[in-house]
């Protein structure tokens, strides 16, 4: 008798501490959470680079990463992927600093758009701001076309789409590089 009840008592004592380990680890981590931004489409497949607003659980950017970049991987079902290392210093990573004067966020591309994105809290959720036809824009997506072949594939134009931040009407922009 006494052996039925011993793997009982210590299968109870096992189950009360990882319990109460997992709560404390729910408890004490810090949920974050992601607000959309704008992505960058290509002409070479289906896959996206997403740039998201990452908020802290008072719906502040987080301090020490404020945006974040990912691939969705639609070519695979959809599946999102981290950029790799190449991919974030020579074509879709990015620089964020905070302007103190403007309570804003400023954020350069690597990939030379000619351009700065502002980040900012706009209609209760966080936007990229951008310059489309030299209007100021809320920015939703960029097209890169690309002529593959070589060491670097050579950027034919890019399609700027956004909505005018005072008219609320659809923006576009081509824009070929020099």
């Amino acid at each position: 008798m006494q052996s039925l009840i011993q793997p009982s008592l210590k299968t109870l004592f096992a189950t009360i501490i990882c319990t109460a380990l997992l709560i404390s680890v729910l408890c004490f981590s810090e949920a974050l959470e992601i607000e959309n931004l704008f992505r960058i489409e290509r002409s070479k497949n289906a896959n996206v680079v997403q740039y998201d607003a990452q908020l802290t659980p008072e719906g502040k950017l987080k301090p020490e990463k404020p945006v974040i970049a990912y691939w969705i991987m639609n070519a695979n079902g959809g599946e999102k992927e981290d950029l790799n290392w190449v991919e974030k210093k020579m074509a879709y990573g990015f620089s964020v600093e905070y302007d103190t004067k403007g309570d804003f966020w400023i954020m350069d591309l690597v990939a030379d758009i000619q351009r700065k994105i502002k980040v900012y809290k706009a209609n209760g959720r966080y936007r990229a701001e951008i310059l489309i036809d030299g209007r100021p824009a809320f920015i939703g997506r960029i097209y890169i076309k690309s002529i593959e072949g070589g060491v670097r594939p050579k950027v034919k134009y890019m399609e700027f789409f956004g909505k005018g931040i005072k008219s609320g009407s659809n923006l576009y922009e081509k824009f070929i590089p020099a």
